[in-house]
């Protein structure tokens, strides 16, 4: 059991911070669009990811010299041009402005954001399979259930995430709401693209 306590509580200090992910869950869950796939996906992603990392992949990673500028310049891209995608849902009021539930964004299209924006992100590799790898080396024979808490830690956050975003729906029944977060999650998208380009 202390092994894994230990698992998730590092697990959920490293998947806390918010960022592109963890914004786009909350905008699904803020819309009601789509919430358990992009939560499943998100949960689905980490598992596989924790479990490489404790299975030993972490040391490949830090050897393989073209792993690291592939996804750091990759990721940049694809989030200045979901952060571009936002800002203009904040200027100019396209369908993001709509907070009646319904989705402007297909099912195919929401899973696919939340893979992206997932497998795209250099830090993600960094917490979950290099960071959470070393750290499940010390525990020997155990590292699998350190694993297992820093799973666990997945699963609960962005359950809690996506759902209990859901509770803020009437502050996001206005338009200038929307315009609000679109244009917060613009700026976000872009300064976690500057620092991957200028790390």
């Amino acid at each position: 059991m202390i092994t894994l306590f230990a698992g998730f509580v590092v697990g959920l200090s490293l998947i806390a911070a918010i960022g592109a992910q963890n914004a786009f869950v909350i905008r699904q869950g803020i819309r009601k669009s789509h919430v358990g796939k992009v939560i499943a996906t998100c949960i689905l992603s980490d598992t596989i990811l924790i479990m490489v990392g404790v299975g030993g992949f972490g040391a490949l990673t830090k050897n393989f010299p073209l792993f690291e500028p592939f996804t750091r310049w990759g990721g940049a891209i694809f989030l200045i041009f979901y952060g571009t995608l936002s800002m203009r849902s904040a200027f100019f009021g396209i369908s993001a402005l709509k907070a009646d539930g319904s989705a402007e964004m297909s099912a195919k299209a929401a899973v696919l954001t939340a893979l992206a924006l997932t497998w795209l992100n250099p830090h993600v590799y960094l917490d979950t399979v290099v960071l959470l790898g070393a750290l499940a080396v010390q525990y020997g024979p155990e590292r699998w259930i350190f694993g297992a808490g820093a799973v666990l830690a997945s699963f609960v956050f962005f359950v809690v995430l996506g759902y209990g975003a859901a509770y803020l729906q009437p502050i996001f029944a206005r338009p200038f709401a929307w315009r609000v977060l679109d244009f917060a999650v613009a700026i976000l998208m872009w300064a976690i693209a500057l620092s991957l380009i200028i790390p």
